[in-house]
């Protein structure tokens, strides 16, 4: 089994694969990669000689099932990269409106970016604006493109874009939960306020704990309101088979099971890290009999000659095999923490020593997500935020479970724009004026752009 496949929490290897260390695999890994790089170049060269026009073997079925199968080896032996966002423009009130993607806050594990709009007039629909927090378990944050399209026309988004640890120089320093809840409170009080969070998934509890340690310090960037979409809020409600797996096993067995360090010449040679091709087992064989149902109608459709199709396998495999190095502290706290102590539901979590206090949220709307099949987040989990969330206001509050999809369907796919997104738009205008006002009645100046200052 793995935990996380698309988003959820950091994968686990297969329960069917005996694994005795990960330490030596990360370098034979590198040198089979290397080794593979003559075949895979043969195998793209005899795909374009059977696929040149030129060629009469072009035209037969056997020269194009040799093509075919020659892309399929290129395929699944290459190393996917960080895929690129492919986002120019959105529609805004029926006009389409150019797009520019910068970096506008950053520290050596994750990158904030900004979907700048570039109006000609501005929107007469308000404007909110949302930072989503993509999950770090193993994708790369551009798995969340769906999302941040269906949010454009809309909102002013924000995507956090966590770096590949293997990048990351071992002189930078380690990153934990700790620091990721860091990172969240400091891109809060780098956009200014008059903020909604989305937390896809992973983020959820970090995100709550974020929003906790705000609320205590009473922060006047706190965010207006939070939505947890397919969370590990409480993984002993209507627990998982990955939740299993993960308290079964104990934080000890992935230590000495999954961990390895980074091999040279990467940037972060000696890092201590969990490996995204490690994941990548985990995530495929979850569902090994879909893939490679996939992969041989992949392979029908190149000799057919159905190139939307084939179009479409690709995409979607050139995100789902693009899989990031965690780094190992952030991996161990997290299972140790979220899926084997509980620690968050039982009001155990700490931050830094200090504990995280939920019973202190209290200007911070929430809304919980949920996907009636979802086979990461069992049902109940995120919305088990509410129980633990006691001083926020009923009429601040809301859930919903939707029918007919899983985990990833929460965020993504035709249902998630059409019933989830328009529910989530709702939610963050509404609470962002009852925020407002509420805000500003207490005392909270705000400053010439909307942002708030500190109170008076």
């Amino acid at each position: 089994m793995a935990i996380g496949e698309f988003g959820g929490a950091p994968a686990v290897p297969s329960n069917n694969i005996p694994l005795l260390s990960a330490a030596p695999l990360y370098w034979f890994y590198e040198m089979s990669h290397a080794a593979l790089n003559p075949s895979r170049a043969w195998a793209d060269a005899t795909r374009l000689f059977f696929k040149n026009p030129v060629n009469p073997l072009s035209f037969t079925t056997f020269g194009k099932s040799v093509a075919a199968a020659c892309e399929l080896f290129e395929r699944s032996t290459r190393r996917y990269g960080r895929p690129e966002w492919r986002i120019s423009s959105t529609l805004v009130g029926g006009e389409r409106v150019p797009v520019q993607i910068s970096t506008v806050w950053e520290r050596p594990f994750c990158r904030l970016i900004h979907f700048e709009r570039v109006f000609e007039r501005r929107p007469q629909r308000p404007q909110p604006r949302l930072l989503i927090v993509a999950p770090m378990s193993g994708h790369f944050a551009s798995l969340l493109r769906g999302t941040v399209e269906a949010f454009l026309p809309n909102h002013d988004v924000y995507v956090t874009d966590w770096v590949d640890a293997r990048m990351v120089p071992l002189s930078e320093g380690r990153f934990d939960l700790d620091d990721y809840v860091d990172y969240v409170i400091s891109i809060l009080h780098a956009l200014g306020g008059d903020i909604h969070v989305v937390a896809v998934c992973q983020p959820s509890v970090p995100v709550m704990a974020a929003a906790a340690l705000m609320e205590a310090d009473n922060d006047p960037y706190t965010p207006m309101s939070m939505v947890l979409m397919g969370g590990p809020i409480d993984t002993r409600v209507n627990p998982t088979a990955v939740n299993a797996l993960a308290e079964q096993r104990g934080t000890d067995w992935f230590r000495s099971h999954v961990i390895t360090k980074v091999p040279f010449p990467n940037p972060g040679f000696m890092r201590d890290v969990y490996p995204g091709f490690l994941q990548l087992n985990g995530f495929v064989s979850m569902n090994l009999d879909r893939h490679i149902e996939a992969h041989k109608q992949l392979f029908l459709n190149l000799v057919r000659g159905d190139g939307d199709s084939a179009q479409k396998h690709k995409e979607f495999y050139d995100e789902y095999l693009a899989v990031m190095d965690l780094a190992a502290e952030f991996y161990l706290q997290t299972v140790e923490t979220v899926f084997v102590r509980h620690a968050l539901p039982k009001g155990e979590m700490t931050h830094r020593g200090r504990l995280v206090d939920l019973s202190k949220i209290k200007r911070v709307a929430l809304l919980t997500i949920e996907g009636e099949h979802d086979d990461i987040s069992g049902v109940g989990q995120t919305e088990a935020a509410h129980r633990l969330c006691v001083n926020i206001p009923a009429d601040r509050q809301a859930h919903w479970l939707q029918p007919g999809v899983g985990h990833y369907g929460v965020f993504n796919g035709s249902r998630f724009r059409s019933e989830i997104a328009p529910r989530i738009a709702d939610f963050v205008l509404s609470m962002g004026h009852v925020a407002r006002v509420s805000r500003n009645a207490s005392g909270i100046r705000r400053s010439h752009n909307g942002a708030a200052a500190h109170p008076l």
